[in-house]
């Protein structure tokens, strides 16, 4: 009898601790932002969004070992509505959109109106998660501000302030909008003044932007005033940033304006940007990926392999053929990535081409060659 009691007691008390000691209690899945809201006003709390990807690694830690603990769900679930949405799946790309998300994790906190109010980006351990939604659960919105420049007020100092808002805030697209205020006019000047200078480093993010065009033909003004290597870095990853944005993804459908992919490429043209072709394919090789459009995929792919100025690496190679071993079910397109993935391990291997052992200051682990091989056998 008493061994029996021991045994009821002690499997109430897991039960007890498995169903009190709770991490985060987020809404199911598939719940809309608008349900947050409702469920907010019902309740009087604020809300938590976590923007996430599948394959961001902060998020996945963040929701295994943060959201999990005791301590954190203490903290939020009394207090706040709680909801995660995936930004690249359903609703997700488009409320990316509308949110100004460019990096992941981001968690947003917003009233019981649904009115942001504040926001933070990255992983963290539970006690500086918990201080960063205090921090953020304080009305820090630009709101007033966002109003004051939508009814055209433009003093200089007045835009500084509020870009400094938004960049805390991590509103880049609102970020690029005023930047582009601040240095209208100012395209040949702008880099002898300090603070606008910080603000075409930092903020500008439109290649169009006359400030840009002139810095991408004539640098040496910004690179007496900051250095060679931070403005070929901003220079380059403008052009980078911008081509990902020409793809656009909304209720399930993927677009890319064509017009404007030409008038980028004929900028990146004029600018005699050195590396503009390989932007161009590999735009077109991700929008491909993205419409699931393996032909174009395919044949944009080979114009790469076969491009008499480009070289295609080895981790390029595998990170490409992936996709189509993945997803593409047309062995007419499959055999295609597989002769290359053939021709580059021959080549490898009798000694015609040097392996890649090293991408900028990281030196590479693992072989290539073999997940080239491994890769040649998928696509039978």
């Amino acid at each position: 009898m008493k061994t029996r009691f021991l045994l009821t007691t002690l499997l109430f008390a897991c039960i007890s601790v498995a169903t009190w000691a709770q991490g985060i209690t987020f809404l199911p899945e598939g719940a809309t932002f608008q349900q947050a809201v409702e469920q907010a006003k019902s309740s009087k709390k604020k809300i938590f969004l976590d923007c996430y990807t599948s394959w961001c690694g902060p998020c996945k830690q963040m929701a295994r070992n943060i959201f999990t603990q005791q301590v954190v769900g203490d903290f939020m679930n009394p207090s706040y509505v709680c909801i995660k949405i995936d930004m690249e799946k359903g609703v997700g790309p488009g409320l990316m959109q509308k949110l100004d998300v460019t990096a992941f994790p981001t968690f947003i906190i917003f009233n019981s109106e649904g009115k942001e109010i504040g926001r933070w980006v990255g992983g963290s351990n539970a006690e500086t998660f918990i201080q960063k939604v205090k921090d953020n659960s304080k009305d820090t919105s630009t709101e007033s501000m966002d109003l004051r420049f939508a009814n055209g007020e433009r003093d200089p100092q007045f835009l500084l302030e509020y870009i400094n808002m938004l960049g805390a805030s991590y509103k880049q697209k609102q970020c690029n909008i005023v930047a582009e205020a601040l240095l209208d006019g100012k395209a040949e000047t702008f880099a002898s003044d300090a603070a606008l200078s910080s603000v075409f480093m930092k903020h500008l993010q439109n290649p169009f932007h006359p400030a840009f065009v002139y810095t991408a033909k004539q640098p040496q003004a910004l690179v007496a005033a900051t250095s060679q290597a931070a403005v070929s870095a901003k220079l380059q990853n403008t052009w980078n940033s911008y081509s990902r944005t020409l793809i656009e993804e909304k209720d399930g459908a993927v677009s890319m304006d064509t017009e404007k992919f030409q008038a980028f490429v004929d900028l990146m043209e004029e600018c005699n940007v050195p590396n503009r072709e390989q932007i161009r394919l590999t735009t077109l090789i991700g929008y491909a990926e993205k419409k699931q459009d393996w032909e174009l995929y395919v044949s944009t792919l080979e114009e790469y392999w076969n491009s008499k100025d480009l070289d295609m690496n080895d981790l390029e190679l595998c990170k490409f053929s992936t996709p189509v071993i993945q997803h593409c079910q047309d062995q007419k397109l499959r055999n295609a990535v597989k002769k290359m993935l053939q021709k580059r391990l021959k080549d490898l291997r009798s000694g015609k081409r040097e392996p890649l052992r090293k991408i900028g200051n990281m030196t590479l682990a693992g072989s290539l060659d073999q997940a080239m091989e491994r890769l040649i056998k998928e696509m039978d």
